[in-house]
């Protein structure tokens, strides 16, 4: 179609229709984007791109061409190669039919089928046309429309079904379709169009998944047209679950399951027979037959899944009779064993996917019965007694009130009256072969087990902050932990309703040891808990973030050691498990006396040091009933402490032998709270942290020493005895998640089985590596001493003996003999399992060593905190030093690391580094200065640099004390220096007094002049140059006592690094500000002549540049250099610099100079500030002095493209030969036009120069005076070098091209 330009009727050329994509291409290049955007495989623009086409359609409606150009492209897009574009041609083509109605969908198909055709379609497009004629049928559906054109729809029906026969290909996609297809239309059309055409597939129903999921829609969708008579015609019987059917159910089941089992998704066919099940009452026979003893029994590990996943499913569909069939089923049962079997990492685990399926079904479930029925089946399967859900389920917080409620009843039952008989309860094969223990043995042990889990299971949903709690839900959770860990009922009593059910099994230590840590865990959960319910009280106390208080305002563990109170106080209806004797109940009641005493002090004067001591006291309290003999002594002593602590003072003081007094009360306060620290619990350590903080003012240097005595390594075979193995409650409860999380107690699982044997392993061998020299010798002195023993056995036996031994020896000498060499080998036996016993016991005591001072490093760290100006820090250093150093050079172990890396960072964080310091240190200068003195030779005394990193960096931290906190000491250009006078530059003598503080200038002066000569003179030192620049940083004023000292060390220096490392001191001594400011002008003019004249003769001594050191000499030299002549140039200062110029000058013609970048550009920015002009870099040609003799040295490399051969050398004019080139090499040169080589030879080139290739010959003379880099080798050369490469090559390409070769003789 032709047609005219639009406008003032001016004739244009003949247009071509709009169809033609060279039009379009000219008039809006924006419409033909649309359809490339279409394509991409980005989602985001895939959209943009069909919007913004449905717009510009719009607005162009008038044009019918654009339209049609536009269906053309998108239904060609539909089979596009790339799999990505055409779900997007696809959504397209459907958006245009959705909006544009008056578009026919019957012309459409036609045209899809049309040029998808698969009859003409080549063999190779053949996949390709397949998903053409599938997304344009997927497109037609999604347009909305295909339901009021039958036609249509009959063609799309018709078109899937010839589809779906490619399965190799399209998978059950063409079946789904249909199905969806059928879903959406009404029910009248369903019966008069499309079941007939359907009525092959769905009387074929247990062929395929695909078409045993259409029927299922059908009857889901038209019960009415399929119920009964159509469906019996269809499969001889009423109703699709029957038992005659169960077989092939099975079979089209798992072969949906192999189709789907990449996808890790629950097939539709599977969910939808269930629910027809349902629909017809027979969903027993289907969970029973087909489930259970179809799928289940396959022993196929996607087949289990699936059943996993139609339970999950079925959760919200169920009866709560159905409910607790399927939960007591194989199907859970399996599933716990797969729990169990698979917490090994690399495993696939189906437990994350199931507990999604219960917490949907929790969130939307109205009915609080059937909540509590998943939840006990779930709690019901066991393994060994053990439930393999976590202890802390987090799908519990979508529980109701009233079912949680009824949940937490049922688990107090449950650990009551343990009734194993309602569990699910399995055993995985391992556990059944090292089955050992009688059934009574058995029962108890899973009673155990189960008790454990459900102690933990009840603090775990009091501990859950997505759980709404009332005070009263807490506390009776915690009552019951607390009764139940350390009482046991007498006589019932309604006044305490824990005594009322009395466990029908008595309870085991074990179960009682786990209530006591679970217990221990919720007390320190509710010590940081905010304030529960939703009083205006308890809002206040959450604003002001008051934690570990009830509404009232009392803390938890108040109301727990009340409720403790109650129960001392009922000794015929309650007793204390452990021996709580008369004593300890003396020690309780002056503890509750105490409390009380102090809760009337803080109501008249609230203060944090009387809530403080109250929380130490009841943590103590509680403690006496799980040990009450070492928390007797603790208690006795604390309420001494606090009295004291609080103004009342002894009535007697006790004068010990030695003549000493009686300690203060914050010294034993420290020693209780180091008692405390020896137990593992999380509750504790915070406790004592906090109390630590408020008694940290009143720290004397005996309290302190007792913590400092901690580290002490002498200290730690005396501390043996004094350190308890305690159960880490922390631990304990992640250990309890952790193995929840993974579906099962580490007891229950294969995996932990072997992960404890593995430990065991390991802990012998390192037990065994362990051993000390006196160990070896032991075990060889014992050796020996058992070979002397055997030999012994032998001979009394007549075993040995020369002649003798070929005798027959009598019975009754074998049995004697027999029996002492098996006493023997046991008493043998037996001392080495003592030994390994013995050196187990002291790895375990050095862990539990090095926890506790773990531990006590927080109370370090307060103090540090508090205390910044505390006179007493002085004395952490050393030992937290000593740590450092043993830690450095000890074992490797995590915990080692754990406790270095503690150390560490308190002493450099909170120590070195720390903005507040001792301000009044007058009184102690001298042992300061002794102690900054013995800091700076422990430093160069090290071994390691680290280590002596460290003490360096205390030696600072004492100069700043000494020094002061004055103006301008932490930054030099600070506003008060800017400020001063210009007289000040002319003072040349010490600084005055006020500025030095309490520092000796002199004497420190010489102690860092010692260290620093000992660094630039001596090959191995510790030291390092950071430790010098931090101090001439921190301390400008230690520049002008040092300079001297770094500046002769230019050229004295014991070696060329120290000599480097001089010239970067000396350049950051003279960049100092406040250095430049404390010396006089002459001062300052003579330091930098002298400075240069080091640098000068050190340069000299400089040769050649083989190693990376010499370069990092010269470099540094040079960097120097940049400065000092800088400093000339802008000062107008006298200095020499005619011997410089003639070394700098020289330098550049040593050996390896050029090697270097860095080390060049820096040269010549020093030559340039000399008045040096950098070369230009020219590419100057040389020849070779013997072109025939270099020519067969370059030989043409294996397995690498002849330069001929190279697409970019294809079309290039022949080389000439050999002799003319390199004539007109020359010839160009010196014309002034450079000879134009190849590029790709210009790169090859390059890298062999930069690789340092090539022959000396091929390079260009030096030239005379300085030069930055060495010359590259001429253009010229290689041409020459890579003519006779590919001469022949060359000469047979240009021939095949038609193309006659071009000579220099013009032939």
């Amino acid at each position: 179609m032709a047609g005219d330009s639009s406008g003032g009727g001016r004739p244009g050329p003949v247009e071509a229709p709009i169809s033609h994509p060279g039009r379009l291409l000219g008039q809006n290049r924006k419409f033909l984007d649309f359809f490339w955007d279409i394509a991409k495989p980005e989602q985001e623009v895939r959209l943009a791109a069909t919007e913004g086409l449905i717009r510009y359609l719009q607005e162009n409606q008038k044009e019918e061409d654009v339209l049609k150009y536009t269906l053309k492209r998108l239904i060609d897009g539909l089979a596009a190669t790339r799999e990505a574009s055409r779900p997007g041609f696809s959504l397209a083509l459907a958006q245009v039919l959705q909006v544009f109605e008056e578009i026919p969908l019957l012309r459409v198909l036609e045209q899809i089928k049309e040029k998808h055709n698969l009859g003409r379609i080549k063999k190779k497009l053949f996949r390709n046309a397949l998903f053409g004629n599938f997304f344009g049928v997927l497109a037609l559906f999604q347009s909305g429309r295909l339901a009021k054109d039958l036609k249509a729809l009959l063609g799309c029906v018709q078109l899937l079904q010839g589809l779906s026969d490619h399965h190799a290909h399209l998978k059950d996609l063409p079946r789904k379709t249909l199905a969806d297809i059928v879903s959406e239309i009404p029910e009248g059309v369903f019966e008069e169009v499309l079941f007939s055409v359907l009525e092959d597939d769905l009387t074929s129903a247990f062929s395929t998944p695909g078409q045993l999921y259409l029927l299922l829609v059908g009857i889901q969708k038209f019960p009415g047209v399929l119920y009964p008579e159509k469906l019996k015609e269809l499969l001889g019987t009423d109703v699709v679950i029957t038992a005659e059917n169960i077989p092939k159910l099975v079979e089209v089941l798992k072969m949906a399951v192999k189709s789907e089992k990449k996808d890790r998704t629950l097939p539709n066919v599977g969910l939808d027979l269930m629910k027809v099940a349902l629909k017809e009452g027979s969903f027993e026979l289907f969970w029973k037959e087909v489930v259970e003893n179809g799928l289940l029994k396959d022993n196929n590990g996607a087949c289990s899944y699936m059943c996993y996943r139609l339970l999950g499913s079925a959760l919200p569909l169920l009866s709560l009779g159905q409910l607790k069939m399927i939960l007591r089923g194989e199907v859970m049962r399996q599933y716990g064993t797969h729990v169990v079997c698979t917490q090994l990492p690399d495993r696939f685990k189906f437990a994350p996917e199931m507990e999604a399926y219960v917490s949907a079904f929790l969130e939307g479930c109205p009915d609080a019965k059937k909540q509590l029925a998943v939840m006990v089946g779930f709690s019901t399967l066991t393994n060994q007694g053990h439930p393999v859900v976590p202890t802390f389920w987090k799908v519990v917080r979508h529980l109701l009130p009233t079912a949680l409620l009824k949940y937490i009843g049922w688990l107090k039952n449950m650990f009551l009256d343990p009734d194993l008989d309602s569990c699910v309860d399995f055993a995985t094969k391992r556990q059944k072969q090292n089955e050992k223990q009688s059934h009574t043995e058995k029962s108890e042990h899973s009673i155990t087990r189960l008790r454990k889990w459900i102690i933990a299971r009840l603090t775990g949903v009091v501990e859950n902050p997505q759980i709404k709690r009332e005070e009263e839900f807490v506390m009776d959770v915690t009552r019951f932990c607390f009764f139940h860990a350390f009482f046991e009922t007498k006589k019932p009593t309604s006044e305490i309703p824990e005594t009322e059910a009395v466990p029908s099994v008595p309870l085991k230590e074990p179960s009682r040891s786990a209530a006591a840590n679970s217990f221990f865990s919720l007390l320190q959960h509710l010590n940081s808990m905010p304030a529960l319910g939703d009083s205006a009280k308890a809002e206040e106390m959450r604003k002001k973030h008051l934690h570990g208080l009830m509404a009232s305002g009392d803390p938890w563990i108040y109301a727990i050691a009340q409720y403790a109170n109650i129960l001392l106080s009922q000794p015929k209806h309650v007793k204390v498990v452990t021996l709580f004797g008369n004593e300890a109940k003396a020690a309780w009641d002056r503890m509750l006396q105490t409390v009380e005493d102090l809760r009337k002090k803080e109501k008249r004067n609230p203060a944090l040091k009387t809530s403080a001591f109250q929380h130490l006291l009841l943590l103590v309290g509680i403690h006496l009933f799980k040990l009450p003999a070492e928390c007797m002594d603790l208690l006795n002593d604390l309420q001494n402490c606090t009295k004291r602590a609080f103004g009342e003072k002894p009535k007697k003081k006790v004068v010990a032998g030695d003549g000493e007094g009686e300690p203060e009360w914050v010294e034993v306060t420290v020693e209780v709270l180091l008692s405390l620290l020896t137990q593992s619990s999380g509750l504790i350590r915070k406790v004592c942290k906090s109390v630590f903080g408020l008694i940290a003012q009143h720290m004397t240097k005996k309290a302190l020493q007792l913590i400092l005595d901690v580290f002490d390594p002498r200290q730690d075979q005396d501390e043996e005895s004094a350190v308890l193995v305690v159960e880490d409650t922390h631990k304990k409860k992640i250990s309890q998640k952790d193995a929840g999380e993974d579906g099962a107690s580490e007891e229950s699982s294969e995996s932990s089985c072997e992960d404890d044997s593995e430990d065991d392993d390991d802990s012998d061998d390192e037990a065994e590596n362990g051993k000390t020299d006196s160990e070896d010798e032991e075990d060889g002195e014992m050796d020996e001493n058992f070979r002397h023993q055997l030999m012994n056995v032998l001979q009394a036996g007549s075993a040995l003996g020369g002649d003798d031994s070929d005798e027959d020896v009598d019975d009754e000498t074998m049995m004697s003999l027999d029996e002492n060499l098996s006493a023997l080998f046991s008493e043998q036996k037996k001392r080495i399992q003592a030994k390994k016993d013995e050196r187990e016991k002291m790895r375990k005591e050095k862990i539990l060593r090095r926890d506790f001072k773990i531990k006590v490093l927080d109370l370090v760290e307060v103090f540090l905190a508090k205390q910044a100006e505390n006179p007493l820090v002085f004395d952490i250093i050393d030992p937290l030093l000593l740590v450092i150093e043993q830690s450095m050079s000890s074992e490797s172990s995590k915990q080692e690391q754990d406790y270095l890396r503690k150390t560490a960072d308190i002493f450099t964080n909170h120590l070195c580094r720390s903005k507040q310091y001792c301000k009044n240190v007058a009184p102690i200068r001298e042992e300061l200065h002794a102690h900054l003195e013995s800091l700076v030779k422990r430093a160069c005394r090290q071994s390691d640099s680290s280590v002596a990193l460290y003490c360096f960096s205390a030696s600072l931290y004492l100069f700043r004390v000494l020094k002061g906190n004055q103006a301008g000491e932490a930054n030099p250009q600070s506003v008060e220096l800017e400020k001063k006078p210009k007289n000040i530059q002319k003072n040349t003598q010490t600084p005055p007094v006020s500025v030095l503080g309490s520092l000796d200038l002199e004497r420190v002066t010489t102690t860092y002049r010692d260290a620093l000569s000992l660094f630039l003179t001596k090959r191995n030192s510790p030291l390092t140059v950071s430790m010098f620049l931090d101090l001439f940083e921190r301390h400008p004023i230690m520049c002008k006592q040092l300079i001297d000292t770094v500046a002769k060390s230019i050229t004295a220096g014991a070696r060329q690094h120290q000599q480097a490392q001089a010239c970067m001191l000396l350049q950051k001594a003279l960049q100092t500000r406040q250095f430049r400011l404390s010396i006089t002008d002459e001062k300052w003019e003579e330091l930098i002549r002298e400075s240069t004249n080091q640098v000068t003769e050190t340069l000299k001594t400089v040769s050649e540049f083989k190693v990376k050191v010499d370069q990092e000499k010269v470099l540094k030299c040079l960097e120097l250099l940049n400065f000092l002549l800088r400093t000339v140039t802008q000062q107008k200062l006298n200095v020499d610099l005619t011997d410089l110029r003639g070394v700098l000058q020289a330098l550049s013609q040593h050996e390896g100079f050029g090697k270097s970048a860095r080390l060049g550009n820096t040269y010549w920015n020093v030559m340039t500030l000399l008045g040096f002009t950098r070369p230009a870099k020219e590419k100057v040609p040389a020849q070779p002095k013997n072109p025939t003799e270099a020519e067969p040295m370059k030989r043409k490399k294996k397995g690498f493209l002849p330069a001929s051969k190279k697409r970019s050398n294809r079309k290039k004019v022949p080389e000439q030969p050999q002799e003319n080139g390199a004539e007109r090499s020359k010839e160009a040169v010196a014309d002034g036009v450079e000879a134009i080589p190849s590029r790709k030879r210009k790169k090859r080139k390059n890298k062999r120069k930069r690789g340092g290739g090539g022959d000396s010959q091929n390079q260009a003379p030096k030239q005379q005076g300085p030069v930055a880099k060495k010359p590259k080798l001429p253009p010229g050369t290689a041409k020459e070098t890579d003519s006779k490469v590919g001469n022949l090559t060359k000469k047979k390409k240009k021939e095949k091209k038609g193309r006659k070769p071009v000579h220099a003789d013009g032939n």
